[in-house]
Formats: C-alpha cells, structure tokens, sequence
C-alpha cells in the first residue's frame, strides 16, 4: 500500500484547484537509480495508465506506480512540508536503509 498524508492531499487538492489538472489524473509515483545514495523518487500528474500498474486510493488521493518501484515504496508515505524550512513533497519511507542529506535519494 502507499499512503498520502492530510497534509499532502491538501496540497495536491491546491495544486489541482490552481490548475487544468482535472479530476481524472492521478499522481505517479516512481524509482529511478540516480541521486547520491543510488535510488530516486519521481512524481508528476498523469491520466494514462500503464501495463502493471499498481493502484492505490489513500485519502481521497489516487497514486499509481509501476510494480518495480513498489518493491521499494510499500508502505511509503507521500507528505508534504511547507513554510520557510519546509521540504515540499516527501516521502517517509520505511524501507529506506539510508537517505542523503537533501532528501532527494535514497538506499535499501
């Protein structure tokens, strides 16, 4: 499963409200190798599904990622941080062995 926090439903409910980002597009989730601890996350508004995808509904939020990312985000959490020393969007990953200083990338 992967989660969405109050606070990034909020943001993504902004996001949609401030924007031609209609209903029928969901967020994507995905891993990619790169970044200084080998791993990273990637997130963007799509409306096309994919062959394998995994498809997950928290919070009134739809999030849809491809089955190899999933091995690295179950459980993860999508939040989000504002204010002056906020991260913007997140993820609390539970399966992360390491992370790197900005927050960008990760290892299990």
């Amino acid at each position: 499963m992967l989660f969405v926090a109050d606070s990034a439903k909020e943001k993504i409910d902004e996001l949609r409200g401030n924007s031609s980002i209609g209903k029928d597009f969901f967020i994507r989730v995905s891993v990619t190798s790169g970044g200084c601890s080998g791993l990273t996350y990637q997130m963007d508004f799509d409306n096309e599904a994919r062959e394998n995808d995994q498809v997950f509904d928290d919070n009134g939020v739809k999030v849809v990622t491809d089955l190899k990312s999933f091995l690295y985000l179950c459980n993860t959490t999508l939040e989000f941080s504002g204010g002056l020393d906020g991260k913007g969007f997140y993820f609390n990953n539970p399966n992360a062995e390491r992370t790197c200083g900005c927050g960008e990338s990760f290892a299990v």
